[in-house]
C-alpha cells in the first residue's frame, strides 16, 4: 500500500513543530477526510531559513508534510512558489490513488505561508474570508462550487474539481 519513502516520512517525520515567531503561516484542511496541515516559515534574505509543520491527519498527510519541508528548506521564495503538489507526490515516489488529495494540502499550505509572509512584509492586512458555504450565483445564472469556485451544473451534488460533497443541490 505505502512505499518505503512514504513509510519513512510517516514513521520519522522531519521538521515537526511550530515556529513561535514565524514570518509566515499557512493552514489548510480537507473537511472530507479531516486532515489539517499548518506550515510555519522563518525567512531570511528572501530564503526559507527554517520550516516546520504540524499536521493532524493520516499517514499520507504526515509524510507529505515532512517531505514538503525537506523540499522547501533553503529554497528562495521564488523557488518555493514553484513547488507543486505533483513535486511532493513524486518526491514521495507516489501515493495510493485514494491518498493523492493529501499531496494537494502540502504545496497549498506552503504557498499560503509564503503569501502570509509577503502580506505582512508589505503591510497588507488580511480580510476575513467570505463564508463560502452558502450557495451563490455570483454572476448571472451560472452556479459555482462554494469551496473552489469552479463552475457547476445547477443539479450538481459533488464537485469533481475539489472532490467535495455539496450540501445543497447546485
Amino acid at each position: 500500500m505505502y512505499n518505503e519513502v512514504v513509510m519513512d516520512h510517516f514513521k520519522n517525520p522531519r521538521n515537526v513543530g511550530e515556529i513561535e515567531d514565524a514570518d509566515g503561516i499557512g493552514e489548510v484542511g480537507n473537511p472530507l477526510c479531516g486532515d489539517m496541515m499548518t506550515i510555519y516559515l522563518k525567512i531570511k534574505d528572501e530564503r526559507i531559513e527554517d520550516i516546520k509543520f504540524k499536521t493532524f491527519g493520516c499517514g499520507s498527510a504526515i509524510a507529505v508534510s515532512s517531505m514538503l519541508t525537506e523540499i522547501a528548506s533553503g529554497k528562495t521564495l521564488e523557488e518555493a512558489k514553484n513547488i507543486s503538489n505533483k513535486d511532493v507526490a513524486n518526491a514521495l515516489e507516489g501515493l495510493p490513488k485514494n491518498k493523492l488529495h493529501c499531496s494537494n494540502l502540502g504545496a497549498d499550505a506552503l504557498h499560503m505561508a509564503i503569501q502570509d509572509y509577503e502580506d505582512k512584509k508589505y503591510g497588507k492586512s488580511r480580510s476575513e474570508p467570505k463564508d463560502k458555504e452558502e450557495h451563490q450565483h455570483a454572476s448571472g445564472d451560472n452556479c459555482y462550487c462554494p469551496y473552489c469556485d469552479v463552475e457547476l451544473g445547477e443539479s450538481a451534488t459533488f464537485c469533481e474539481a475539489c472532490q467535495r460533497d455539496l450540501e445543497e443541490e447546485h
